[in-house]
């Protein structure tokens, strides 16, 4: 079992940057692929980014290829998402999700946080 806590969300006007982690309880974080959804009012949730339990096989979604960053550290057991040049667009709740989706960009994971908002203002 794993329990995931995100923090980090906020206000932020376009142009700026945000970093969000993900905090992992359990002994097996290192097992997990960790990926970054986001959902935005009436839409579907998105996968953003991922990330292998070893740091690499990483993933972007079109959309921020360039300006996120996936990144974890297992003596940790986080898993982050550093965010610049946002854009109103990148408005919508983020989750952090734990499991071992058949691809990198999969969607098919076990563990999901609760999320936090992030609000990009133009």
């Amino acid at each position: 079992q794993v329990q995931l806590v995100e923090s980090g969300g906020g206000l932020v006007q376009a142009g700026g940057s945000l970093r969000l982690s993900c905090e992992a309880s359990g002994r097996t974080f290192n097992s997990y692929r960790m990926g970054w959804f986001r959902q935005a009012p009436g839409k579907e949730r998105d996968l953003v980014a991922s990330i292998a339990w070893n740091g690499g096989n990483i993933y972007y979604g079109d959309s921020v290829k360039g300006r996120f960053t996936i990144s974890r550290d297992n003596a940790r057991n986080t898993v982050y998402l550093q965010m610049n040049s946002l854009k109103p667009e990148d408005t919508g709740n983020y989750y952090c999700a734990a499991g071992n989706p058949r691809t990198a960009g999969g969607h098919e994971y076990d563990y999901w946080g609760q999320g936090t908002q992030v609000t990009v203002s133009s």
